[in-house]
């Protein structure tokens, strides 16, 4: 099963980071319940094991383009988020350590994977990944857009991906830059 879902996860980064043109030093902002892509109800089955093999998958897609990876704890530690310290300069750290029983396993495996991992409350994603229900959208900038990508489950966890886009300013009348979408 963990090399299925590592299987999958990379195939679903690939999948957001084509649809939604993600570019080198972009976040993409992944909630995760091991416990649904497990089969089970949303936290009562963490597994570091499935949290790390999520990890390995997205990761493996992630890095070599150079974008960032920010993974949601659960709402324990309401919903903090995960990542690379040089991902956010200029971010207020929270002092936390995630756990699998209390911030998630999938931000457990995030945290012990990075080089030098912080934690932040908020964070604004320029895509995201919602793993099993989990709920990212306060993660994200400001217009998220919902995306369908061909892979629809991790494990028995529903998939569900947004990117962002520029706001409109000015009516119908206005000229866009196609070029932002």
């Amino acid at each position: 099963m963990l090399e299925q879902v590592r299987k999958e996860a990379a195939a679903a980064a690939e999948q957001i980071c084509e649809i939604a043109k993600l570019r080198k030093g972009q976040i993409l902002v992944v909630g995760c319940s091991t416990s649904e892509v497990a089969g089970h109800k949303v936290g009562s089955h963490s597994s570091p094991e499935i949290g790390q093999a999520i990890f390995d998958g997205l990761n493996q897609v992630l890095a070599p383009k150079g974008i960032y990876l920010a993974a949601q704890c659960c709402e324990h530690l309401n919903r903090a988020i995960i990542v690379e310290r040089e991902a956010v300069p200029f971010a207020e750290i929270c002092n936390v350590v995630p756990q699998p029983k209390a911030g998630s396993s999938f931000a457990t495996a995030a945290y012990h994977s990075f080089r030098d991992p912080v934690a932040v409350e908020l964070i604004k994603a320029d895509a995201g990944l919602d793993i099993g229900g989990t709920l990212i959208g306060m993660h994200l900038k400001h217009v998220a857009v919902p995306v369908r990508l061909e892979q629809k489950h991790i494990g028995e966890a529903i998939l569900l991906a947004a990117r962002v886009r520029p706001k409109y300013i000015g009516g119908e009348r206005a000229i866009y830059d196609e070029n932002l979408k």
